[in-house]
């Protein structure tokens, strides 16, 4: 597949540098992004490139050990090409291209969709999300761009491994995250470490209602602040206080805590805790009145033309419909998804109370249950007494108290 044309540099321009040990981390800078911050923009430009340039090498064999430490890297100086949005010097660094590749591979993303999803048009940014750090979505909603830390990054080179080999023993029929990708982008001698993620949630079906569950009650309530959002983040004691249940059939439930218990098993193994359950619900009913809504503004329209342009209506594509894998997408209704692209999703039980579609998955599992963690737990021990339902504990009882708690979810 051709680039996009701002992928052109002259080849004076660019220098090649691979290894295969890491080097030590920088402490990573807090910073507040820009509106039209160049870290988005190197980063298409570094997709394009690598991406193209694995194309050229052939897929291996079998994975060797140096393929987990191995990276590429890319020195862009006095770039002048597309000025008006790529900065004239930058370093862009793919890590560990093989292994990543062979997981996009085992979750059945082809390079060249994932290259079009994140470099045809620039990733949005969640605004929300800025106190956190950078988050990106890609344009056709299929994946998602995190900033994380350069401890999380040598946590990630710490798991790749065991992870690989979990996805592999799973046939990719997991809750945890797809890991597709993680790079460094260098911008004015600042590092930006990002990670690649399929998105948990549907690129065309709207989440009405979300939470974040820990399975503890200790400081588990979405704030005030929080809750005055148009979509907060809510936690495990307003999904108690809401009588929220989940309303799927035995068989489905069933395969969820499978995945589940095999997922929690593997983080207690690699020592990972404070990690999540991120739930998205879709009311139908809803999203049904909120089309009906739609097309009947669209049709005033229609009679009126003065009065606006097309409705799309929400959570679902622009009219000009997305690239890639997503082309030959048939048009759907509300509920409807695709389960290769939504791999998520759960639909509801026939006979529940709600018409709704669920998307669940695992966040948050780059946490090592080191001594930061263990002085916090020390800490709120003493605060909420040795018998609380804290968050922080050691990830053995983590996961059993996960465990159980997500059992309780289900109606």
């Amino acid at each position: 597949m051709s680039s996009p044309s701002n992928t052109l540099v002259p080849a004076s321009a660019v220098a090649h540098k691979r290894k295969t040990k890491m080097k030590h981390f920088v402490q990573q800078k807090v910073e507040v992004f820009r509106a039209s911050h160049p870290v988005s923009s190197v980063l298409v430009w570094g997709v394009n490139h690598s991406t193209n340039d694995l194309s050229q090498v052939p897929v291996p064999v079998m994975l060797l050990p140096d393929d987990f430490r191995a990276s590429t890297k890319v020195k862009v100086s006095n770039h002048l090409f597309n000025k008006e949005n790529l900065p004239g010097q930058f370093k862009f660094k793919e890590y560990c291209p093989q292994v990543f590749r062979n997981l996009r591979e085992r979750f059945g993303i082809e390079d060249q969709d994932y290259q079009v999803s994140l470099a045809r048009s620039p990733p949005l940014r969640d605004e929300e999300a800025q106190r956190e750090g950078l988050l990106l979505t890609s344009y056709d909603r299929t994946l998602v761009v995190k900033e994380i830390s350069s401890e999380e990054v040598a946590e990630m080179h710490n798991i790749l491994s065991e992870y690989h080999q979990h996805v592999v023993t799973c046939h990719g029929s997991t809750l945890l995250p797809q890991f597709l990708a993680m790079y460094r982008v260098t911008v004015e001698s600042d590092d930006t470490y990002l990670l690649v993620m399929r998105n948990m949630f549907s690129h065309r079906l709207h989440v009405h209602k979300k939470y974040d569950l820990k399975g503890s009650l200790v400081s588990r309530e979405a704030s005030f602040k929080e809750k005055v959002k148009e979509l907060p983040t809510f936690k495990d004691v307003d999904f108690m206080n809401n009588m929220q249940k989940i309303y799927v059939s035995d068989e489905q439930k069933e395969s969820i805590m499978e995945k589940l218990n095999r997922d929690i098993e593997f983080l207690a193994r690699m020592r990972i805790m404070d990690y999540s359950l991120l739930l998205g619900i879709h009311d139908v009913e809803r999203a049904e009145r909120e089309e009906e809504e739609m097309e009947m503004e669209s049709s005033d329209a229609e009679e009126d033309p003065d009065e606006g342009s097309q409705a799309v209506a929400p959570g679902s594509t622009s009219p000009e419909g997305i690239a890639g894998y997503m082309n030959s997408f048939k048009a759907m209704g509300p509920g409807e998804f695709d389960p290769y692209v939504d791999v998520y999703a759960i639909e509801s039980a026939v006979g529940a109370p709600h018409r709704e579609v669920y998307f669940m998955g695992l966040i948050d599992v780059l946490t090592q249950y080191d001594t930061k963690k263990k002085a916090a737990h020390a800490a709120k021990a003493v605060k909420h007494g040795a018998g609380a339902e804290i968050s922080t504990v050691h990830p053995e009882q983590y996961a059993k108290r996960f465990r159980e708690f997500i059992t309780k979810i289900f109606a």
